[in-house]
Protein backbone atom coordinates (compact mmCIF):
# COMPACT_ATOMS: atom_id res chain seq x y z
CA UNK A 1 0.00 0.00 0.00
CA UNK A 2 1.21 3.61 -0.84
CA UNK A 3 0.14 6.45 0.94
CA UNK A 4 0.57 9.63 -1.16
CA UNK A 5 0.41 13.10 0.09
CA UNK A 6 -1.32 16.10 -2.00
CA UNK A 7 -3.98 18.49 -1.21
CA UNK A 8 -6.38 17.53 0.86
CA UNK A 9 -8.26 17.88 4.01
CA UNK A 10 -7.23 16.86 7.71
CA UNK A 11 -8.88 13.34 8.80
CA UNK A 12 -10.81 14.84 11.74
CA UNK A 13 -12.01 17.91 9.70
CA UNK A 14 -13.16 15.02 6.97
CA UNK A 15 -15.31 12.72 9.30
CA UNK A 16 -16.72 15.93 10.98
CA UNK A 17 -18.56 16.80 8.38
CA UNK A 18 -22.81 16.72 7.75
CA UNK A 19 -22.17 14.31 4.56
CA UNK A 20 -20.36 12.41 7.12
CA UNK A 21 -23.12 11.92 10.26
CA UNK A 22 -25.63 11.12 7.90
CA UNK A 23 -27.09 7.79 8.87
CA UNK A 24 -26.31 5.20 6.22
CA UNK A 25 -27.74 1.54 6.12
CA UNK A 26 -29.60 -1.39 4.45
CA UNK A 27 -32.68 -3.49 5.58
CA UNK A 28 -34.87 -6.04 4.59
CA UNK A 29 -38.04 -7.25 5.99
CA UNK A 30 -40.24 -10.10 5.40
CA UNK A 31 -41.05 -13.60 6.01
CA UNK A 32 -40.19 -16.77 4.12
CA UNK A 33 -42.61 -15.45 0.83
CA UNK A 34 -42.76 -12.74 -1.38
CA UNK A 35 -42.47 -9.48 0.19
CA UNK A 36 -42.60 -5.66 -1.44
CA UNK A 37 -42.08 -2.03 -0.59
CA UNK A 38 -43.87 0.11 -3.25
CA UNK A 39 -43.89 3.68 -1.34
CA UNK A 40 -41.85 5.22 1.45
CA UNK A 41 -42.20 8.47 3.48
CA UNK A 42 -40.28 9.97 6.72
CA UNK A 43 -42.38 10.37 9.50
CA UNK A 44 -42.44 13.10 11.88
CA UNK A 45 -40.54 11.43 14.46
CA UNK A 46 -37.36 10.87 12.31
CA UNK A 47 -38.07 7.24 11.21
CA UNK A 48 -39.92 5.48 8.12
CA UNK A 49 -43.24 4.01 6.66
CA UNK A 50 -43.50 1.46 3.92
CA UNK A 51 -46.60 0.04 2.37
CA UNK A 52 -46.77 -2.41 -0.32
CA UNK A 53 -47.95 -6.07 -0.17
CA UNK A 54 -46.74 -9.51 2.16
CA UNK A 55 -47.49 -13.32 0.87
CA UNK A 56 -45.58 -14.11 4.21
CA UNK A 57 -47.55 -13.08 6.72
CA UNK A 58 -51.89 -13.01 6.74
CA UNK A 59 -54.00 -15.38 4.34
CA UNK A 60 -52.96 -15.04 0.62
CA UNK A 61 -51.73 -11.47 -0.71
CA UNK A 62 -51.87 -8.75 2.18
CA UNK A 63 -51.60 -4.85 2.76
CA UNK A 64 -48.40 -4.98 4.26
CA UNK A 65 -47.15 -1.40 6.90
CA UNK A 66 -43.59 -1.68 8.27
CA UNK A 67 -43.20 1.23 10.96
CA UNK A 68 -39.42 1.82 11.37
CA UNK A 69 -37.32 4.30 13.69
CA UNK A 70 -34.67 6.24 11.94
CA UNK A 71 -31.98 3.27 12.04
CA UNK A 72 -34.11 1.31 10.00
CA UNK A 73 -35.01 -0.83 13.09
CA UNK A 74 -38.82 -2.19 12.93
CA UNK A 75 -41.00 -0.60 15.23
CA UNK A 76 -43.97 -2.68 14.01
CA UNK A 77 -45.38 -4.42 11.22
CA UNK A 78 -49.36 -4.86 10.21
CA UNK A 79 -50.85 -6.27 7.39
CA UNK A 80 -54.65 -5.85 5.86
CA UNK A 81 -57.15 -7.73 3.65
CA UNK A 82 -59.41 -10.77 3.66
CA UNK A 83 -59.24 -14.04 1.78
CA UNK A 84 -58.47 -12.79 -1.73
CA UNK A 85 -55.61 -10.25 -3.04
CA UNK A 86 -55.10 -6.89 -1.37
CA UNK A 87 -51.90 -4.42 -2.30
CA UNK A 88 -50.94 -1.10 -0.85
CA UNK A 89 -49.52 0.86 -3.53
CA UNK A 90 -49.00 4.35 -1.61
CA UNK A 91 -48.85 5.56 1.65
CA UNK A 92 -48.74 9.40 3.47
CA UNK A 93 -48.50 9.99 7.44
CA UNK A 94 -51.82 12.26 7.94
CA UNK A 95 -51.75 15.17 9.96
CA UNK A 96 -53.13 13.26 13.34
CA UNK A 97 -49.97 11.22 13.23
CA UNK A 98 -51.31 8.30 11.35
CA UNK A 99 -51.25 6.71 7.51
CA UNK A 100 -53.53 6.49 4.60
CA UNK A 101 -52.86 3.81 2.30
CA UNK A 102 -54.14 3.03 -0.85
CA UNK A 103 -54.21 0.45 -3.17
CA UNK A 104 -56.75 -1.95 -4.67
CA UNK A 105 -58.67 -5.43 -3.15
CA UNK A 106 -60.28 -8.93 -4.83
CA UNK A 107 -61.32 -9.40 -0.81
CA UNK A 108 -64.00 -6.82 -0.45
CA UNK A 109 -65.94 -4.18 -2.98
CA UNK A 110 -68.20 -4.40 -5.81
CA UNK A 111 -66.10 -5.82 -8.80
CA UNK A 112 -63.28 -8.09 -9.57
CA UNK A 113 -61.11 -5.51 -8.30
CA UNK A 114 -61.91 -2.12 -6.40
CA UNK A 115 -60.03 0.49 -4.79
CA UNK A 116 -58.73 0.09 -1.09
CA UNK A 117 -58.43 2.84 1.29
CA UNK A 118 -57.16 1.98 4.37
CA UNK A 119 -56.76 4.66 7.31
CA UNK A 120 -55.07 3.67 10.53
CA UNK A 121 -53.72 5.25 13.82
CA UNK A 122 -49.96 6.05 14.66
CA UNK A 123 -49.52 2.40 16.02
CA UNK A 124 -51.19 1.34 12.31
CA UNK A 125 -54.52 -0.03 14.03
CA UNK A 126 -57.07 0.05 11.45
CA UNK A 127 -59.69 3.11 12.11
CA UNK A 128 -61.59 2.51 9.23
CA UNK A 129 -61.43 1.11 5.66
CA UNK A 130 -63.43 1.87 2.32
CA UNK A 131 -63.80 0.64 -1.46
CA UNK A 132 -64.34 2.41 -4.24
CA UNK A 133 -65.38 0.79 -7.94
CA UNK A 134 -67.85 -0.64 -9.87
CA UNK A 135 -68.32 -4.18 -11.55
CA UNK A 136 -64.87 -4.51 -13.04
CA UNK A 137 -61.71 -4.00 -12.47
CA UNK A 138 -60.72 -0.91 -10.39
CA UNK A 139 -57.25 -0.22 -8.68
CA UNK A 140 -55.81 3.10 -6.67
CA UNK A 141 -52.26 3.86 -7.44
CA UNK A 142 -51.74 7.17 -5.87
CA UNK A 143 -52.93 8.59 -2.21
CA UNK A 144 -52.41 12.60 -0.85
CA UNK A 145 -54.34 14.19 2.25
CA UNK A 146 -55.97 17.18 1.03
CA UNK A 147 -55.74 20.66 1.88
CA UNK A 148 -59.29 20.22 3.48
CA UNK A 149 -57.95 17.36 5.39
CA UNK A 150 -60.23 14.97 3.03
CA UNK A 151 -57.92 12.28 0.45
CA UNK A 152 -57.16 12.69 -3.50
CA UNK A 153 -57.10 8.89 -4.99
CA UNK A 154 -55.79 8.21 -8.41
CA UNK A 155 -55.22 5.19 -10.38
CA UNK A 156 -57.49 3.34 -13.40
CA UNK A 157 -61.15 1.75 -13.79
CA UNK A 158 -62.55 -0.58 -16.11
CA UNK A 159 -65.95 0.06 -14.56
CA UNK A 160 -66.33 3.42 -15.77
CA UNK A 161 -65.72 6.19 -18.38
CA UNK A 162 -65.05 6.30 -22.28
CA UNK A 163 -62.84 3.75 -22.97
CA UNK A 164 -61.78 -0.23 -21.99
CA UNK A 165 -59.58 1.52 -19.31
CA UNK A 166 -59.56 5.14 -17.91
CA UNK A 167 -57.67 7.19 -15.44
CA UNK A 168 -60.05 7.05 -12.05
CA UNK A 169 -60.17 10.21 -9.78
CA UNK A 170 -61.95 9.70 -6.55
CA UNK A 171 -62.52 13.03 -4.16
CA UNK A 172 -63.30 11.99 -0.35
CA UNK A 173 -63.86 13.85 3.06
CA UNK A 174 -61.61 13.04 6.28
CA UNK A 175 -63.69 9.49 6.42
CA UNK A 176 -63.16 8.34 3.69
CA UNK A 177 -66.87 8.84 2.16
CA UNK A 178 -67.21 10.00 -1.64
CA UNK A 179 -67.61 13.77 -2.42
CA UNK A 180 -67.09 13.40 -6.15
CA UNK A 181 -65.19 11.05 -8.67
CA UNK A 182 -64.05 11.60 -12.41
CA UNK A 183 -62.57 9.70 -15.34
CA UNK A 184 -60.58 11.09 -17.95
CA UNK A 185 -59.28 9.35 -21.15
CA UNK A 186 -60.24 8.51 -24.69
CA UNK A 187 -61.18 4.86 -26.50
CA UNK A 188 -58.21 3.00 -25.78
CA UNK A 189 -55.99 2.19 -22.41
CA UNK A 190 -55.60 5.11 -20.40
CA UNK A 191 -54.21 4.72 -16.42
CA UNK A 192 -53.28 7.14 -13.69
CA UNK A 193 -49.68 6.68 -11.42
CA UNK A 194 -49.67 9.60 -9.54
CA UNK A 195 -51.27 12.86 -8.18
CA UNK A 196 -50.72 15.80 -6.47
CA UNK A 197 -52.54 18.24 -5.11
CA UNK A 198 -51.01 21.43 -6.50
CA UNK A 199 -50.84 25.34 -5.38
CA UNK A 200 -53.58 26.86 -6.82
CA UNK A 201 -55.72 23.67 -4.87
CA UNK A 202 -56.73 21.70 -7.81
CA UNK A 203 -54.53 18.39 -9.11
CA UNK A 204 -51.99 17.47 -10.83
CA UNK A 205 -52.26 14.03 -12.64
CA UNK A 206 -49.67 11.78 -14.07
CA UNK A 207 -50.04 8.34 -15.64
CA UNK A 208 -50.17 6.93 -19.38
CA UNK A 209 -52.84 6.71 -22.55
CA UNK A 210 -53.03 4.40 -25.28
CA UNK A 211 -55.82 6.95 -26.32
CA UNK A 212 -54.03 9.99 -26.91
CA UNK A 213 -50.58 11.10 -28.42
CA UNK A 214 -47.80 10.00 -31.00
CA UNK A 215 -47.32 6.73 -30.18
CA UNK A 216 -48.63 3.50 -29.08
CA UNK A 217 -48.51 4.77 -25.46
CA UNK A 218 -47.70 8.28 -24.42
CA UNK A 219 -47.21 10.14 -20.94
CA UNK A 220 -50.36 11.45 -19.88
CA UNK A 221 -50.48 14.91 -18.00
CA UNK A 222 -54.19 16.03 -16.57
CA UNK A 223 -54.21 19.34 -14.55
CA UNK A 224 -57.30 20.05 -13.07
CA UNK A 225 -59.54 22.27 -10.78
CA UNK A 226 -60.42 21.80 -6.81
CA UNK A 227 -63.51 20.08 -8.09
CA UNK A 228 -61.66 17.43 -10.59
CA UNK A 229 -62.60 19.54 -14.06
CA UNK A 230 -59.83 19.27 -16.59
CA UNK A 231 -58.36 22.78 -17.10
CA UNK A 232 -55.31 21.18 -19.56
CA UNK A 233 -53.81 17.88 -20.72
CA UNK A 234 -50.41 16.92 -22.13
CA UNK A 235 -49.32 14.11 -23.68
CA UNK A 236 -45.46 13.17 -24.28
CA UNK A 237 -43.14 10.76 -26.39
CA UNK A 238 -42.27 9.05 -29.35
CA UNK A 239 -43.20 6.66 -31.89
CA UNK A 240 -43.04 3.94 -29.28
CA UNK A 241 -43.91 2.95 -25.64
CA UNK A 242 -43.48 5.87 -23.52
CA UNK A 243 -44.78 5.42 -19.60
CA UNK A 244 -45.02 8.00 -16.41
CA UNK A 245 -45.14 6.42 -12.90
CA UNK A 246 -44.36 10.01 -10.56
CA UNK A 247 -45.13 13.58 -10.90
CA UNK A 248 -44.00 16.51 -8.28
CA UNK A 249 -44.96 20.48 -8.48
CA UNK A 250 -41.56 21.97 -8.59
CA UNK A 251 -40.63 25.53 -6.86
CA UNK A 252 -41.20 27.33 -10.31
CA UNK A 253 -45.38 25.85 -10.35
CA UNK A 254 -43.76 23.77 -12.97
CA UNK A 255 -43.61 20.18 -13.12
CA UNK A 256 -41.21 17.31 -12.95
CA UNK A 257 -42.42 13.71 -14.24
CA UNK A 258 -40.63 10.33 -14.67
CA UNK A 259 -41.07 7.52 -15.86
CA UNK A 260 -39.76 5.08 -18.86
CA UNK A 261 -39.16 5.13 -22.58
CA UNK A 262 -38.85 3.34 -25.41
CA UNK A 263 -39.08 6.37 -28.00
CA UNK A 264 -35.51 7.49 -26.93
CA UNK A 265 -32.16 6.82 -25.10
CA UNK A 266 -29.32 4.51 -25.22
CA UNK A 267 -31.35 1.10 -25.07
CA UNK A 268 -34.11 -0.80 -24.10
CA UNK A 269 -36.57 1.19 -22.09
CA UNK A 270 -34.42 4.19 -20.47
CA UNK A 271 -35.73 5.86 -17.37
CA UNK A 272 -37.28 9.13 -18.38
CA UNK A 273 -37.62 12.86 -16.81
CA UNK A 274 -39.54 15.46 -18.31
CA UNK A 275 -40.08 18.98 -16.69
CA UNK A 276 -42.47 21.37 -18.09
CA UNK A 277 -43.71 24.93 -17.06
CA UNK A 278 -46.91 25.78 -15.19
CA UNK A 279 -49.04 25.24 -18.18
CA UNK A 280 -47.52 21.66 -18.95
CA UNK A 281 -45.93 22.71 -21.89
CA UNK A 282 -42.49 21.04 -22.43
CA UNK A 283 -38.50 22.68 -21.24
CA UNK A 284 -36.60 20.11 -21.53
CA UNK A 285 -36.22 16.48 -21.72
CA UNK A 286 -33.51 13.70 -20.19
CA UNK A 287 -33.08 10.19 -20.65
CA UNK A 288 -30.69 7.89 -17.93
CA UNK A 289 -29.42 4.23 -18.92
CA UNK A 290 -27.71 1.97 -20.81
CA UNK A 291 -28.01 -0.27 -23.36
CA UNK A 292 -29.69 -2.75 -21.18
CA UNK A 293 -33.81 -1.88 -19.69
CA UNK A 294 -33.91 0.87 -17.15
CA UNK A 295 -36.69 2.31 -15.16
CA UNK A 296 -37.62 5.16 -13.13
CA UNK A 297 -40.83 4.67 -10.88
CA UNK A 298 -40.09 7.90 -8.46
CA UNK A 299 -39.20 11.90 -8.64
CA UNK A 300 -38.75 14.67 -6.21
CA UNK A 301 -37.51 17.64 -6.10
CA UNK A 302 -34.37 18.26 -3.73
CA UNK A 303 -33.77 21.03 -1.16
CA UNK A 304 -30.98 22.86 -4.07
CA UNK A 305 -33.52 22.39 -6.97
CA UNK A 306 -32.27 19.38 -8.75
CA UNK A 307 -33.97 16.08 -8.44
CA UNK A 308 -33.46 12.55 -7.36
CA UNK A 309 -35.46 9.37 -9.54
CA UNK A 310 -35.48 6.38 -7.92
CA UNK A 311 -36.09 3.34 -10.53
CA UNK A 312 -33.99 -0.42 -11.33
CA UNK A 313 -31.47 -1.06 -13.67
CA UNK A 314 -30.41 -3.99 -15.77
CA UNK A 315 -27.56 -1.87 -17.53
CA UNK A 316 -25.06 -2.26 -14.61
CA UNK A 317 -24.11 -4.77 -12.32
CA UNK A 318 -24.87 -8.38 -12.65
CA UNK A 319 -28.80 -8.64 -12.47
CA UNK A 320 -31.67 -6.15 -11.56
CA UNK A 321 -30.40 -3.61 -9.54
CA UNK A 322 -32.12 -0.38 -7.67
CA UNK A 323 -30.99 2.77 -9.51
CA UNK A 324 -30.78 6.23 -8.07
CA UNK A 325 -29.71 9.25 -10.43
CA UNK A 326 -29.07 12.53 -8.63
CA UNK A 327 -29.54 15.65 -10.96
CA UNK A 328 -29.20 19.29 -11.02
CA UNK A 329 -31.85 21.81 -11.73
CA UNK A 330 -31.61 21.41 -15.30
CA UNK A 331 -31.42 17.28 -15.38
CA UNK A 332 -27.24 16.86 -15.83
CA UNK A 333 -26.23 13.81 -13.62
CA UNK A 334 -24.46 14.26 -10.76
CA UNK A 335 -23.90 10.69 -9.79
CA UNK A 336 -25.63 7.73 -10.05
CA UNK A 337 -25.83 4.44 -7.72
CA UNK A 338 -26.60 0.85 -7.94
CA UNK A 339 -27.62 -1.49 -4.87
CA UNK A 340 -28.09 -4.92 -4.70
CA UNK A 341 -26.36 -8.24 -4.41
CA UNK A 342 -26.32 -11.47 -6.85
CA UNK A 343 -30.33 -11.51 -7.05
CA UNK A 344 -33.15 -8.69 -8.45
CA UNK A 345 -33.82 -5.89 -6.47
CA UNK A 346 -35.87 -2.82 -7.80
CA UNK A 347 -36.46 0.76 -6.29
CA UNK A 348 -40.20 1.77 -6.32
CA UNK A 349 -40.30 5.01 -3.87
CA UNK A 350 -37.63 7.75 -3.08
CA UNK A 351 -37.69 10.47 -0.91
CA UNK A 352 -35.12 13.03 0.00
CA UNK A 353 -34.73 13.01 4.08
CA UNK A 354 -34.39 16.04 6.70
CA UNK A 355 -30.62 15.20 6.69
CA UNK A 356 -30.10 15.66 3.08
CA UNK A 357 -29.80 11.92 2.32
CA UNK A 358 -32.42 9.58 0.65
CA UNK A 359 -34.52 6.68 1.63
CA UNK A 360 -35.57 4.17 -1.03
CA UNK A 361 -38.29 1.36 -0.66
CA UNK A 362 -38.62 -1.84 -3.09
CA UNK A 363 -37.63 -5.11 -2.93
CA UNK A 364 -35.01 -7.84 -2.74
CA UNK A 365 -33.87 -11.23 -3.83
CA UNK A 366 -30.31 -10.90 -2.44
CA UNK A 367 -30.97 -10.37 0.90
CA UNK A 368 -33.44 -11.07 3.65
CA UNK A 369 -35.40 -14.11 5.09
CA UNK A 370 -37.55 -15.13 1.82
CA UNK A 371 -37.93 -15.08 -2.30
CA UNK A 372 -38.16 -11.81 -1.94
CA UNK A 373 -38.12 -8.86 0.99
CA UNK A 374 -39.02 -5.37 0.99
CA UNK A 375 -35.27 -3.03 0.66
CA UNK A 376 -35.03 -0.52 2.35
CA UNK A 377 -31.85 1.58 1.98
CA UNK A 378 -30.96 4.89 3.53
CA UNK A 379 -28.10 6.70 2.06
CA UNK A 380 -26.20 10.05 2.68
CA UNK A 381 -26.53 13.04 0.08
CA UNK A 382 -24.41 11.35 -2.40
CA UNK A 383 -26.07 7.99 -2.43
CA UNK A 384 -23.48 6.35 -0.39
CA UNK A 385 -24.71 3.57 1.76
CA UNK A 386 -21.46 2.17 3.58
CA UNK A 387 -19.29 4.49 4.79
CA UNK A 388 -16.32 3.25 2.28
CA UNK A 389 -18.85 3.05 -0.63
CA UNK A 390 -17.90 4.35 -3.71
CA UNK A 391 -19.77 7.19 -5.54
CA UNK A 392 -20.29 6.54 -9.12
CA UNK A 393 -19.89 10.01 -11.25
CA UNK A 394 -20.56 11.08 -14.58
CA UNK A 395 -17.82 9.21 -16.20
CA UNK A 396 -18.35 5.90 -14.21
CA UNK A 397 -15.31 6.41 -12.12
CA UNK A 398 -15.45 5.73 -8.40
CA UNK A 399 -14.30 8.60 -5.36
CA UNK A 400 -15.51 9.41 -1.69
CA UNK A 401 -17.24 13.17 -1.24
CA UNK A 402 -15.31 15.54 0.41
CA UNK A 403 -15.77 18.70 1.37
CA UNK A 404 -12.65 20.98 1.47
CA UNK A 405 -11.69 24.60 2.45
CA UNK A 406 -9.80 26.73 0.02
CA UNK A 407 -5.88 25.34 -0.50
CA UNK A 408 -6.09 22.45 1.76
CA UNK A 409 -4.06 19.99 2.90
CA UNK A 410 -4.53 16.20 1.97
CA UNK A 411 -3.44 12.41 2.51
CA UNK A 412 -4.84 9.08 1.12
CA UNK A 413 -4.43 5.78 1.52
CA UNK A 414 -5.21 4.19 -1.98
CA UNK A 415 -5.98 0.40 -3.13
CA UNK A 416 -3.00 -2.43 -2.71
CA UNK A 417 -0.85 -3.62 -4.89
CA UNK A 418 -1.63 -0.01 -7.35
CA UNK A 419 1.35 2.18 -8.23
CA UNK A 420 -0.66 5.33 -7.88
CA UNK A 421 0.94 8.43 -9.06
CA UNK A 422 -2.01 11.44 -8.98
CA UNK A 423 -5.46 12.58 -8.37
CA UNK A 424 -7.87 14.18 -10.68
CA UNK A 425 -10.11 16.28 -9.02
CA UNK A 426 -13.94 16.49 -9.98
CA UNK A 427 -16.48 18.90 -8.66
CA UNK A 428 -20.00 18.25 -8.19
CA UNK A 429 -21.23 18.25 -11.24
CA UNK A 430 -18.38 16.38 -12.93
CA UNK A 431 -16.35 18.88 -14.30
CA UNK A 432 -12.69 17.98 -13.92
CA UNK A 433 -11.32 20.62 -12.00
CA UNK A 434 -7.30 19.98 -11.81
CA UNK A 435 -4.46 16.97 -12.10
CA UNK A 436 -2.97 16.97 -8.97
CA UNK A 437 0.87 15.31 -8.27
CA UNK A 438 2.98 14.67 -4.91
CA UNK A 439 2.30 17.17 -2.71
CA UNK A 440 1.41 19.91 -5.02
CA UNK A 441 -1.24 22.59 -2.69
CA UNK A 442 -3.72 23.39 -4.85
CA UNK A 443 -3.81 26.66 -5.39
CA UNK A 444 -7.39 29.27 -6.03
CA UNK A 445 -9.36 25.87 -5.01
CA UNK A 446 -12.35 27.06 -3.64
CA UNK A 447 -14.39 25.53 -0.95
CA UNK A 448 -16.65 23.20 -1.26
CA UNK A 449 -17.54 19.06 -2.37
CA UNK A 450 -15.03 17.54 -4.58
CA UNK A 451 -14.70 14.27 -5.73
CA UNK A 452 -11.07 12.71 -6.19
CA UNK A 453 -10.46 9.45 -8.28
CA UNK A 454 -6.56 8.12 -7.89
CA UNK A 455 -5.03 7.01 -11.20
CA UNK A 456 -2.10 4.33 -11.52
CA UNK A 457 0.75 4.91 -13.68
CA UNK A 458 -1.18 3.17 -16.69
CA UNK A 459 -3.90 5.46 -16.23
CA UNK A 460 -6.31 2.95 -14.73
CA UNK A 461 -8.63 4.39 -12.14
CA UNK A 462 -8.12 3.44 -8.10
CA UNK A 463 -10.76 3.52 -5.66
CA UNK A 464 -9.63 6.02 -2.97
CA UNK A 465 -10.32 4.09 0.46
CA UNK A 466 -9.71 6.33 3.11
CA UNK A 467 -8.94 9.62 3.62
CA UNK A 468 -6.24 10.77 5.98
Amino acid sequence: MRRLSGFILLLALAFALPAFSQQRWQRAYGGGNADCGESVQQTSDGGYIVAGFSTSFGNGTQVYLVKTNASGDTLWSKTYGGTGTDWGRSVQQTSDGGYIIAGWTTSFGAGMEDVYLIKTNNQGNTLWTKTYGGTNGDWGSSVQQTSDGGYIIAGYTESFGAGNRDVYLIKTNSQGDTLWTKTYGGTGLDGGSSIQQTSDGGYIIAGSTHSFGAGRYDVYLIKTNASGDTLWTRTYGGTNDDFSQSIWQTSDGGYIVSGFTLSFGAGGYDVYLIKTNASGNMLWTRTYGGVSTDWGWSIQQTTDGGYIIGGNTDSFGDSSQVYLVRTNASGDTLWTRTYGGAGNEAGYSVQQTSDGGYIVAGYTSSFGAGYDDVYLIKTDAYGNVGVESPIRKVDGSASRPLQVTPNPFFSFTTVPGHSTDRFVLYDISGRRVGVYKGDRIGEGLRAGVYFVRAESGDGRPVRVVKAR
